[in-house]
């Protein structure tokens, strides 16, 4: 039984999200967001204008008059959300905490594919796979991708992006429109991120914290990572140190932008001190733009 309160964000949520959905993502979702090709509909009497490569011969010759194929675009998607649930998701100075952001943006993309009779699975990851929802259509089916989002407790603190990766191979029989939602804190997953794009659509969401970026000046500070545990000491009054954890910060990003773009692999940059919805209105028209 789910505690009063995590009912009450879910329902929050749901229809928070579903509203955005229907305002601002639906259209341009359904727009840049296509099915795997056209299939087979009904079999019509040929009409003049019509394609001679269209014309079924089989029906032709034993109807005695020419009759052509017809077929429809086949619209149904197999969405993929890999969420990451490590320990540095639980990290938030603003308004909330990354891993609230990313359950908010999983409902997201959640509501915009059963909009559109997609179907939709979930894939919870730290060093581990936590928790495999397998894709399927429909309200219900939402609510519990929601529902695991917000309230799942994973066992796992460290990140393993590449496992992730894999475990989707061999779970997918299909290509799939794939969200990995991170914060990318992980080593060594640029390879299986290049398989993985060649068989899917893979889209990166990269989840920030300002102090990820850069450090205020509040002193002496005592930090712990949060995939380890460690603890150590960080005098942020020492305007170098804050440079130099400015800088590798900056590095990192760039980094990680230089793999998207190697992989001609999309991409949103996502804060938890300002608004996704804009970043993902600028998604949709440039991937609307771009093809």
């Amino acid at each position: 039984m789910l505690p009063k309160e995590i009912i009450a964000k879910i329902r929050r949520i749901e229809i928070t999200t579903s509203k955005l959905v229907t305002d601002f993502l639906a259209g341009q979702y359904e727009s840049v967001f296509k099915g795997r090709g056209i299939e087979f509909d009904e079999v019509r009497e040929y009409q003049p204008g019509d394609e001679i490569r269209s014309i079924d011969w089989n029906v032709t010759a034993r109807m005695g008059h020419p009759f052509i194929k017809k077929y429809i675009e086949e619209r149904q998607l197999t969405v993929m959300i890999l969420l990451d649930a490590s320990g540095s998701s639980y990290f938030g100075t603003s308004k909330r905490l990354k891993s609230e952001l990313a359950a908010e943006v999983s409902a997201v993309l959640a509501f915009a594919a059963i909009q559109n009779k997609d179907r939709v699975g979930l894939i919870i990851f730290t060093d581990r796979i936590e928790k495999f929802i397998p894709p399927r259509k429909g309200p219900s089916h939402v609510l519990r991708v929601i529902r695991e989002a917000l309230y799942f407790k994973p066992k796992g603190r460290g990140t393993d992006i590449a496992g992730a990766l894999r475990y989707l191979d061999g779970v997918t029989s299909r290509r799939a429109v794939t969200f990995i939602i991170s914060d990318f804190f992980a080593k060594d997953f640029a390879k299986p991120l290049s398989i993985a794009s060649k068989r899917h659509d893979c889209v990166g969401i990269t989840i920030t914290d300002p102090r990820e970026m850069e450090l205020t000046n509040a002193g002496l500070v005592e930090l712990a990572d949060a995939e380890t545990g460690a603890l150590f000491m960080i005098d942020t009054s020492n305007g170098a140190i804050r440079k130099k954890y400015s800088d590798r910060s900056r590095r990192m990003m760039e980094e990680r932008l230089r793999l998207f773009a190697s992989l001609d692999m999309d991409h949103i940059d996502i804060r938890t001190d300002k608004s996704y919805i804009e970043e993902f209105i600028k998604f949709f028209k440039k991937r609307k733009k771009r093809r």
